[in-house]
């Protein structure tokens, strides 16, 4: 009764439905399967353990080697089944062979620079001397023509030789080109895994090239030492010829160095070098390329080298390129481009015509300003000449500077004790003192030191107002002296050109240029008891002038009365909007008179905003990017201008500047240079003669340049020289007067609301009847010697920067809480 009951339960149990996933049930499960699993694998071992010992032994470790070699062959097969997605795919060797460097051309197609990978120029098999193909052949891989890729004879040959410890390779041609071809990919180290990546990645070279396309592949991406890549240029860097015309001894030195190209270097290890040549005269010999008594002649020739280091391509880079280039290299990576392979053209915006004419534009004016600076600080007594002839005739009979660094002892500590040198040494231990007294009887280095403080520099940049596009750049007066680019990098405090967006933020608050200010100096007082007393160099006249002359005589002091009745946010917001949208502008009252530091590109921005009558267009450096087929990549052309100064407020504020060029700070364009038509602009000089700037507004172009030496503590002597209505001009009427003269530009173009000016008559020299105000004043003492910028172009704020007080009396307060 009891058994039949317990049977029953355990039937139900049975029967009982488990749910899916019921823990209990699923061990059980598997545990059985396992158990199963174990038992038929422990049963078939039995039976082969048995069967391999019931074997005579000898046949028995046969087996056990033969399965065991087997096993390793499918753990062999499997890994190098896993490299195959780790090596270059079919496209991408396709790709490699046809690789072409992106190259940045002007406008009109005229090349910048290009992406090359070190000097090389690709040429075909047919034009290589059959001499440098039989060589190679004979000497790298004589069965190239039998193998497919893997020469495994020869790998086998090359191990035994390791054995007996003479290192050999045994890489193949095809190896060796995908080792050039994919450096990153397949990788540098001597290793297994490296080794096995450039067999797959021979194959698939083989499987998709012919011999003879391997062969010229091959041969132009060889290296050679001196970042020369490819045959042509190694022909034409050892041996001052082309590759077609290589001899037998001149083809094989080129092959030789292939074994290692800085052992075998003709240059530096001739008899290496010749003793390699002669082994691979040896190898053609081999291969019947020419008879035993010729060999014996060939062997006994000198090397022959006439060893001439190409140009580097990137020479011809100058500041524009450069900056292109380094925008390139960003957006390639964003788009996954290879600048060195894909075979991009990269149309930029530059006028090539332009850019010429502005680079002897600055290089001209520039000579002739350093000629200035060079006399003027020569003597203790100033020249006071107003043609720049007459400094070019005294130049050769001065010592450069030498009043100056006799006046300017402490400077020229200052100077020293900035050095890396100094900092140096005082580092390693040296006394200050004791490095400052080796230093300064160091005549080589205080001559370096001089001669680099003392140079002048320039920037120049033009723009197309109508589309932003940039026409003309030039950084420095030489770009492989001076790569700091006095057009993007270098802040410097604008001076006046910073004016007329004072004038702008006033127009827009509905004040007209007729409107009357009296010419007088103004006192703005911070509530803390600071004080800021903005002055011109010709003094006041105590007269009221209007708006409008306040801009084209570039009054300090008008100036400053028009910031206080705009208020400061309002000018700051203007000037962002304008186009100075890089550099922080300091929001306090002498922002007014050009303190803050900003670029040149940022204001000829601004102003050729003004020109294109208040539209704002970024600066555009790159107009299209085609593909080697000409189709297009990337367009950067258009663009949907923004509104940020009214139309009537920039009709307005162009005839003012108009004012500058026919009758105030900015007529040498007319005098000097005689250029006539319908042009605008304006001048700018800061304090001390520090910095020189000039603008100028042609329908079509606006062009801006800026003069002065990269530490601001060294500045021109001369106030008449130091103005950038004397100064900077230069640079841009010499450039305006080339692009008028040869038709670049349209004599006949002009802004809205043009009138013909009426002939202005002057009974002095033009150039000496216009100072324009540069001094700001601050009650109180001196102030200390200024500080170094920590970079050219970089300097400290020159003047205090107080709140002012309201104005008293019937003067409305139209500075904001933040101002």
């Amino acid at each position: 009764m009891d058994d039949h009951n317990k049977n029953e339960e355990q039937q139900q149990d049975q029967d009982v439905v488990r749910p899916m996933g019921y823990p209990g049930f699923d061990r059980r499960r598997a545990g059985a399967a396992a158990a199963r699993a174990r038992a038929r694998y422990a049963e078939r071992y039995a039976e082969v353990r048995a069967g391999l010992m019931a074997r005579p032994p000898l046949q028995r470790w046969l087996l056990i080697g033969l399965w065991t070699g087997l096993a390793l062959i499918v753990v062999f097969a499997i890994y190098v089944a896993m490299l195959f997605p780790l090596t270059p795919g079919i496209e991408d060797v396709k790709q490699a062979r046809v690789a072409r460097p992106t190259v940045v051309v002007s406008s009109d197609g005229r090349e910048l620079a290009s992406f090359e990978q070190g000097l090389q120029e690709k040429v075909k098999l047919s034009e290589i001397s059959p001499h440098v193909i039989t060589a190679l052949i004979s000497t790298e891989d004589h069965r190239f023509y039998e193998h497919h890729g893997v020469d495994f004879t020869r790998i086998g040959g090359a191990m035994l030789a390791n054995l007996k410890g003479d290192a050999q390779g045994g890489s193949t041609i095809t190896q060796q080109l995908a080792r050039n071809m994919f450096r990153d990919e397949i990788g540098s180290r001597r290793n297994l895994n490296r080794k096995l990546k450039e067999l797959i990645t021979a194959f698939k070279i083989e499987n998709t090239y012919s011999k003879t396309e391997i062969l010229e592949a091959y041969l132009n991406t060889v290296p050679f030492l001196y970042n020369t890549y490819g045959i042509e240029m190694a022909a034409r860097t050892y041996f001052g010829k082309s590759a077609f015309q290589l001899s037998e001894t001149e083809a094989a030195t080129l092959v030789g160095m292939l074994k290692g190209t800085a052992y075998y270097n003709p240059v530096t290890n001739p008899e290496r070098s010749l003793a390699r040549r002669n082994v691979v005269l040896g190898q053609m010999l081999k291969a019947g390329a020419f008879s035993e008594s010729r060999y014996r002649q060939l062997v006994k020739r000198k090397l022959g080298v006439h060893f001439s280091r190409q140009a580097e391509r990137n020479g011809r880079d100058d500041h524009f390129s450069a900056y292109v280039r380094r925008w390139l290299v960003e957006w390639a990576d964003k788009n996954d481009v290879n600048l060195q392979q894909d075979g991009l053209v990269v149309q930029t915006t530059l006028d090539y015509d332009l850019q010429q004419a502005a680079q002897r534009a600055v290089e001209r004016q520039a000579d002739a300003l350093q000629a200035i600076a060079d006399v003027d600080w020569a003597h203790s007594w100033p020249i006071n000449s107003t043609s720049t002839q007459t400094y070019a005739d005294m130049r050769d009979g001065v010592s450069p500077f030498e009043y100056f660094w006799q006046s300017h002892g402490e400077l020229l500590d200052a100077f020293v004790r900035e050095s890396a040198d100094y900092k140096r040494a005082v580092e390693g231990g040296e006394a200050p003192a004791a490095a400052l007294k080796r230093l300064r009887s160091d005549r080589d280095f205080m001559r370096q030191l001089k001669a680099a403080k003392s140079r002048l520099e320039a920037g120049f940049v033009a723009m197309d107002p109508t589309s932003g596009e940039v026409k003309a750049w030039v950084g420095s007066r030489n770009f492989q002296r001076e790569q700091f680019d006095h057009v993007n990098q270098a802040t410097r405090q604008p001076g006046s050109t910073f004016k007329p967006i004072v004038y702008a933020a006033a127009l827009e608050r509905g004040i007209t240029p007729d409107h009357p200010y009296l010419d007088a100096v103004t006192t703005i007082r911070d509530p803390n008891g600071t004080t800021w007393r903005p002055t011109d160099n010709s003094g006041t006249t105590g007269r009221r002038l209007t708006m409008r002359d306040g801009l084209v005589f570039s009054k300090n002091t008008i100036t400053a009365q028009v910031m206080q009745d705009v208020g400061v946010a309002p000018i700051v917001k203007l000037a962002q909007d304008l186009g100075v949208r890089g550099s922080k502008l300091s929001a306090v009252p002498s922002i007014a008179l050009g303190t803050s530091p900003v670029t040149l590109l940022e204001m000829v921005s601004a102003y050729s905003t003004i020109a294109a009558q208040g539209e704002y267009r970024r600066p555009v450096f790159v107009r299209k990017i085609t593909d080697r087929d000409g189709n297009v990549v990337a367009d950067f052309a258009s663009q949907t201008p923004q509104r940020v100064l009214s139309q009537a407020s920039a009709v307005t504020l162009i005839d003012m500047m108009r004012g500058v060029i026919n009758r105030g700070t900015g007529t040498a364009v007319r005098n000097r240079f005689g250029i006539g038509g319908d042009v605008a602009g304006k001048t700018g000089t800061t304090q001390n003669n520090a910095d020189g700037w000039f603008i100028m507004m042609h329908p079509n172009l606006v062009a801006g340049a800026w003069v002065g030496f990269n530490d601001n503590r060294v500045t021109m002597r001369s106030n008449y020289w130091g103005q950038g209505g004397h100064s900077a001009i230069l640079l841009v009427g010499d450039f305006f007067k080339t692009a008028l003269d040869s038709g670049k530009l349209p004599a006949d173009a002009e802004f809205p609301g043009f009138r013909k000016a009426e002939p202005v008559v002057r009974h002095v020299e033009p150039e000496e009847d216009m100072e324009e105000g540069s001094d700001m004043q601050q009650e109180g003492p001196p102030a200390d010697l200024a500080q170094p910028p920590s970079e050219p172009g970089d300097e400290p704020e020159e003047h205090p920067r107080a709140e002012p007080e309201p104005p008293r009396g019937d003067a409305v307060n139209r500075f904001p809480n933040d101002a």
